[in-house]
């Protein structure tokens, strides 16, 4: 007698590789990845993750992949375990972004891209942080296009720009605010904080002032009161003096 035992298939919340080969790798995915929380911090419908494995295929969990980072509209945002489509409405990240290291391999990126390919991904992004390479692919029809001129590109989905210099890649916000470090957001955000006080300190001074005026003005207005009560107990007229 064959007896059948269903089993409940698992996904594998982590892959075991590592989230990044070096430290410029690993900066670079927290640097998109944080910035772009940023961006769409208001938006309760976008869902923003770096390093999180996403299932496009119900029953397959060897079918996956882990972008650095992707930007997912019409999810809600929130904690979990692995991307599975078949539970977000069969909504695909629309955007995802690689950070290259010396450890990935042609072929590697090549399935990569592939993969995004296949299973419905509007704007993928590849930066090699070494080389200083930007490359995108854009979503026509039913299949990719390198992006040409990316050297200067704005997302149509993100609506963030992308500066290649000589030198790196800058990313800025769509009005136009350049992408921080944690450690550059902390000093702009002590800097403000100084400007306030600061701010905060030179209006306590004002008040002072005028407060000190104020008194002198109350003193002056009480001394001429006093003289012409005296100029009118001597007979006087004070408003003829």
């Amino acid at each position: 007698m064959t007896i059948s035992v269903d089993r409940e298939i698992v996904y594998p919340e982590r892959d075991g590789q590592p989230m990044a080969d070096n430290t410029k790798q690993f900066r670079w995915i927290v640097l998109l990845k944080e910035n772009l929380e940023c961006v769409f911090a208001d938006d309760p419908l976008v869902f923003v993750a770096g390093d999180l494995l996403w299932y496009p295929v119900e029953g397959h969990p060897e079918i996956r992949s882990a972008p650095d980072a992707m930007v997912v509209f019409g999810r809600p945002k929130g904690d979990r375990g692995s991307y599975r489509q078949w539970q977000e409405e069969n909504i695909a990240p629309q955007v995802v972004l690689e950070v290259l290291s010396p450890g990935n391999t042609l072929k590697e990126m090549a399935k990569k891209q592939q993969f995004y390919d296949r299973y419905g991904v509007e704007e993928y992004y590849l930066y090699d942080p070494d080389k200083n390479d930007l490359n995108g692919w854009l979503r026509s029809a039913d299949e990719f296009v390198v992006i040409d001129e990316i050297t200067d590109w704005q997302s149509p989905r993100l609506g963030i720009r992308f500066v290649l210099t000589e030198e790196t890649l800058e990313i800025y916000y769509p009005d136009g605010q350049r992408f921080l470090t944690t450690v550059e957001l902390a000093a702009r955000r002590a800097e403000a904080e100084l400007q306030a006080t600061q701010a905060k300190l030179e209006l306590e001074a004002t008040n002072l002032q005028l407060e000190a005026t104020n008194l002198q003005l109350e003193e002056e207005r009480s001394r001429s009161a006093r003289l012409a009560e005296q100029l009118r107990a001597l007979g006087v007229d004070p408003d003829s003096v």
